[in-house]
């Protein structure tokens, strides 16, 4: 690993979680010109995930920066005039478009694997590029089929073809259509320009380490590795050239990096109120998150019912710069209903319910419910904020 310089920078825990706030959009006005195609640039990826609870996880990152947005808004705004593509980065994420070259190494290790969990048949992935070019864009459904049955592990030929194409970059998801994949070549949806694996594994590592420095705004090696999902040893060979500069954090105890324009003006503005999705960038990676905010956050939409703590998909609410709770949601019509509220104390109670209000306006709800508060000496204050607004 190429020596790196001395940090000469020290920052107090205050201000790396302020500048990590200011990074990822939720410290200082709201872009509301460049919108959601700005959150996407400023973040360098939203996840995406299946669960839809009030709304799906990449329809409630750019709300939780811009605000009350419109849904349809928001998926147009990424897949309209090839703005954006899916890819795997941090997960399954949608990217912005410019960045297709610098994926190009992990396009290159997926087309070198020397094995795969599903057979292919003969002549599928010919058949499936073939009517791409005829036909498409596709779904899989369209194409022929994608699952025998419910089951991941049991997708059709056509499915594990198109999937397959999709890691090469042969294909290109363009769109969700009722969720499902929308697929075409590449060579139609990518622009010209972008459209080439022309970038050595180095060139791609700089920049996707750059990037994650950028939209973390400080971070130790384990928080860049995680944001697009590199091996560590590539953040290492990567991170002398990559443009950030080493700080030290009050309390990190590891070395740290941060984006050098984010050290040159000192991060103030307004805070954002919100709920945050489980899979919102700020709180991706779960050490990072205890670091930063003091604040254990786990997603347990997969844990049995019996061992949850918080709920099936627990949304943390920052307010102040601060995670002061967290609400486990449900729709039923117009209402929307706190399943489970767990507050940090009296003062997080009109935060959470600004919280709680602003989200139920953004899904067309006009009612709130409270089912169980975890403190329940503050069940009477929280209920009395939110009829207040009601009223």
């Amino acid at each position: 690993m190429t020596s790196l310089p001395r940090p000469t920078t020290e920052l107090s825990t205050d201000e790396a979680r302020r500048i990590a706030l200011r990074a990822q959009g939720f410290l200082g006005a709201p872009d509301r010109k460049s919108g959601v195609r700005g959150v996407l640039r400023h973040l360098g990826a939203v996840q995406l995930d299946t669960i839809s609870v009030l709304a799906r996880s990449h329809e409630l990152i750019p709300y939780a920066r811009l605000g009350a947005v419109g849904r349809t808004t928001v998926d147009q705004a990424y897949w309209t005039d090839t703005h954006a593509f899916e890819y795997w980065s941090h997960a399954a994420c949608i990217l912005p478009v410019e960045e297709w070259p610098h994926f190009a190494f992990r396009r290159r290790a997926y087309r070198s694997r020397p094995h795969w969990n599903h057979a292919l048949p003969d002549g599928t992935y010919d058949q499936v590029i073939k009517q791409l070019r005829t036909e498409g864009p596709l779904t899989a459904t369209e194409l022929g089929g994608a699952k025998k049955t419910s089951e991941w592990w049991d997708w059709s030929g056509t499915k594990v073809a198109v999937e397959r194409a999709l890691m090469y970059g042969e294909v290109v998801c363009t769109e969700r259509r009722g969720w499902k994949r929308v697929y075409d070549l590449a060579e139609r949806a990518i622009p010209e320009a972008l459209l080439h694996d022309e970038l050595d594994d180095t060139e791609c590592l700089r920049r996707l380490v750059r990037l994650a420095g950028q939209s973390l705004g400080v971070g130790t090696r384990a928080d860049i590795a995680d944001y697009h999902r590199l091996k560590g040893e590539q953040v290492d060979a990567a991170i002398a050239d990559s443009g950030l500069v080493p700080v030290t954090v009050e309390g990190w105890g590891k070395p740290a990096w941060a984006d050098p324009a984010a050290l040159e003006t000192a991060p103030r503005g307004r805070h954002r109120t919100t709920l945050l999705s489980p899979f919102d960038s700020l709180i991706w990676e779960r050490a990072r998150t205890e670091r930063i905010f003091g604040f254990t956050h786990r997603l347990e939409a997969y844990t049995p019912k019996p061992k949850r703590i918080y709920g099936y998909f627990a949304m943390p609410v920052l307010a102040g710069g601060h995670l002061v709770g967290r609400v486990d949601p449900a729709r039923e019509g117009r209402t929307l209903v706190a399943k489970q509220v767990t507050l940090d104390g009296p003062k997080a109670v009109p935060a959470v319910a600004q919280a709680l209000l602003e989200a139920a306006s953004w899904v067309d709800c006009t009612n709130v419910r409270l089912e169980r508060v975890d403190t329940p000496e503050l069940r009477d204050p929280l209920t009395r904020e939110l009829s207040r607004a009601l009223a």
